[in-house]
């Protein structure tokens, strides 16, 4: 029997698959590497792509921002205008109650009552005088409380004058301020006047 020696062959066998085997080890890491770097390069490109929109959202709102506050600022001004025009409207309606006051005024007051300071608050008037005596103070609020455009007199102060005030003029003088309301007239009232 002839005896063959195959343990060459086989070492042949075994390193050729060895050989083999580390190339398919390669061959396959490389690929893994590959992919790798693509994704990633894929995911930097998508990160990238997205802080660009975050970068165009970003000055389009500011550009946004800017647009809201001059419609802010527009607003306020409109806002500042449309009270100015209310208060023009007010005051052009009031014109005439200002007129009307001052005749009223006149025709209440009474002889030897003087005013020296005239005060208005809304419909509110106060004023501040010299009156002879307190009968005349009395008789100038008579005359308001009968008046069409102002009424609801208030006494708020009266007092007589020092002497020194007696000696210089001769008489004495009352000091008084007193309070009263402007009163709108009504539909029937200026229906009247007209």
């Amino acid at each position: 029997m002839v005896r063959l020696n195959l343990l060459p062959w086989r070492e042949a066998a075994r390193q050729q698959r060895r050989q083999e085997f580390l190339t398919a080890l390669g061959i396959a890491l490389a690929l893994t590497g590959v992919v790798i770097a693509l994704v990633h390069f894929y995911f930097e490109d998508r990160i990238s792509g997205q802080q660009a929109r975050n970068r165009y959202l970003r000055t389009e709102i500011a550009v946004l921002d800017r647009k809201i506050k001059e419609i802010e600022e527009i607003e306020k001004t409109k806002a500042d205008l449309l009270a100015r025009m209310a208060i023009i409207q007010r005051l052009q309606k009031s014109r005439p109650d200002i007129v009307r006051l001052f005749d009223e005024l006149v025709t209440a007051l009474p002889e030897g009552v003087y005013l020296t300071k005239l005060e208005q608050s809304e419909r509110s008037i106060t004023v501040e005088g010299r009156a002879q005596s307190n009968a005349r103070v009395s008789a100038f609020m008579r005359q308001i409380e009968g008046s069409r455009s102002i009424g609801q007199p208030r006494l708020m102060l009266i007092e007589n004058q020092d002497k020194t005030g007696k000696e210089r003029s001769g008489i004495g003088f009352n000091r008084f301020r007193l309070s009263f309301d402007q009163i709108s007239p009504g539909p029937e009232s200026t229906k009247t006047t007209q």
